[in-house]
């Protein structure tokens, strides 16, 4: 009887230690397990005039397709050599927001087009603007009343109604101005540095344009893109680029300088070229065109178009005619 009891004092004594040990166990599993079953992080989401120039890399022939390099950014920029044995030069070509280095309109067609009447055409690819992201909106928290001493009871007041009003709007007022100061301060940031990874944009197609040893070098810009080249040349004034083409020009959403105040006062030609049947073109036109005759010796000129929408092609071809007969005068 004492055997038995025994035995079965040590069959119980086990069972019990058996959870420790696989608690023991479970301890000693190694941490790669745990970092293994824990998801990747998610690569960064590309920007959209990222992805455009992907769809462009698999669409058009690789011999055309140049990698620049700007600062720590690389972006897509098309080449096409000129289609003859003494160049007149290169035509670096500005898209607008949201168009690519082969929009269809304008930029596609003409850097095409100039190779044939002896120009070299680099047709580049512009960043996504901060200035165009999504703002957040700063919240403003109201100051808080001071509390009355604890030590002290003081005795109640009734506020009048007109005061609590006075009070409320002052301060509504107070976070209305600090949150319009913090947007403005916002905007202003995003303005400049937006316009440094363009400006170092253009600085790279320019210096790849001087490679090809080009005689001369002419920025056309279309749509926002007029805005971005009209302003580089106004900042930086880069002695290599000779004239300005304006196509269509616009002045892009939230930024320091509007083109009525930027154009004039280039120093290289400038032709600025509008669609006399768009009335929103034609009235921004006459408001650069008025600018530019308050300014004394300016190299300003404009070149009206006619829209053609029921045939894009003959359209295409007017605009560069009009664009290559203004840079080459003598043909």
């Amino acid at each position: 009887m004492f055997t038995l009891y025994r035995t079965t004092l040590a069959m119980c004594c086990l069972a019990s230690l058996l959870p420790l040990g696989a608690l023991a166990a479970d301890a000693e599993k190694p941490a790669t397990a745990e970092a293994a079953a824990a998801p990747a992080p998610r690569p960064p989401l590309l920007e959209r005039s990222q992805e455009d120039a992907q769809a462009l890399e698999r669409l058009l022939p690789k011999a055309e397709q140049q990698t620049l390099e700007a600062g720590s950014d690389s972006f897509l920029a098309l080449w096409k050599p000129a289609n003859d044995s003494d160049p007149q030069g290169t035509v670096i070509i500005v898209p607008g927001a949201g168009e690519t280095a082969d929009w269809p309109n304008a930029v596609g067609p003409l850097r095409r087009k100039f190779p044939d009447a002896g120009w070299n055409s680099l047709s580049m690819s512009l960043p996504d603007l901060l200035a165009d992201s999504p703002q957040a909106r700063v919240q403003a928290t109201p100051a808080a009343a001071p509390q009355p001493d604890q030590g002290e009871s003081a005795p109640a007041k009734e506020t009048p109604v007109d005061a609590n009003a006075n009070v409320a709007q002052a301060t509504a007022a107070d976070a209305d101005t600090a949150e319009s100061t913090d947007a403005e301060q916002a905007s202003e940031q995003n303005d400049q540095a937006d316009a440094e990874r363009i400006f170092a944009r253009l600085d790279a197609a320019v210096a790849y344009a001087q490679q090809q040893n080009s005689r001369s070098i002419v920025l056309i810009g279309h749509g926002s893109g007029a805005y971005w080249a009209a302003r580089y040349l106004g900042e930086k004034q880069p002695p290599q680029v000779q004239k300005l083409v304006m196509i269509a020009a616009q002045t892009p959403a939230r930024v320091e300088h509007d083109l009525e105040s930027l154009t004039p006062t280039l120093k290289v030609p400038t032709a600025d070229i509008y669609y006399a049947t768009r009335t929103g073109d034609r009235n921004a036109a006459m408001q650069r065109l008025q600018a530019s005759k308050r300014q004394k010796d300016s190299q300003y000129k404009q070149l009206s178009l006619i829209a053609m929408p029921g045939n894009k092609s003959a359209e295409q071809e007017q605009l560069f005619r009009r664009a290559r007969g203004w840079m080459s005068p003598q043909e």
